[in-house]
């Protein structure tokens, strides 16, 4: 956990990663829906950085209106990397969840409120004892109109956590890029394993 570099590596120092794409089955374990598209045509996507993808793929799932949520390796530099790289830190990418939601269903902003309470947004390069550029608070958008939405809410939960006493956020808000799945065993895992690993612990300041 310690001694893992805290700064994203230039492209030219990342690792050169592979050609081909994670073998994973791409049934959702939870909700039944693919993981993998097409997707509906009602659906939007977006991507959220949050600390270990776990507990934050859950945080997901169980909302309505959600069709679907995948975890994976998102903002770096390395094309199909492994979870040992990216744990390694000369990937440059974060661990994220891929969320596709119905916005017929569930708004954009709720999805945001479930993304800032979740976690600690100020922390940087880490989140609690988990420490790596792969837990670094991010929103990695799809559309011109999620970018919006998202850097207005960031504005004004700042305003929030600095009344109650935190620092700056530290979340980054970038358009998404190339998804790539993590592997099957970390796809819906606490589902899977429900007493595993969750390092999620938000503020408790509410958005």
């Amino acid at each position: 956990m310690f001694g893992r570099p805290t700064e994203i590596p230039a492209p030219e120092q990342a690792l050169p990663g592979r050609a081909q794409g994670m073998q994973f089955d791409p049934l959702h374990k939870v909700l039944g829906t693919s993981m993998v598209e097409p997707f509906p045509g009602d659906c939007e996507q977006v991507i959220f950085g949050l600390g270990c993808f776990w507990g934050a793929e859950r945080r997901f799932w169980t909302l309505p209106g959600v069709y679907t949520t995948a975890v994976g390796y998102a903002a770096g530099h390395t094309p199909n990397p492994t979870y040992q790289e990216v744990c390694s830190g000369m990937t440059g990418h974060n661990e994220v969840v891929l969320v596709v939601y119905r916005p017929a269903e569930i708004g954009f902003d709720e999805l945001l409120k479930v993304f800032w309470e979740a976690h600690d947004p100020t922390q940087g390069m880490r989140q609690g004892n988990d420490q790596g550029t792969q837990y670094r608070s991010g929103i990695y958008y799809r559309s011109e109109n999620q970018r919006e939405t998202a850097e207005k809410s960031l504005q004004r939960y700042q305003q929030s956590l600095q009344q109650a006493g935190y620092s700056t956020i530290t979340t980054e808000v970038l358009p998404a890029g190339a998804f790539y799945y993590a592997e099957d065993y970390h796809q819906q895992y606490l589902e899977k394993n429900p007493a595993g690993y969750c390092g999620l612990s938000g503020t408790g300041v509410s958005c």
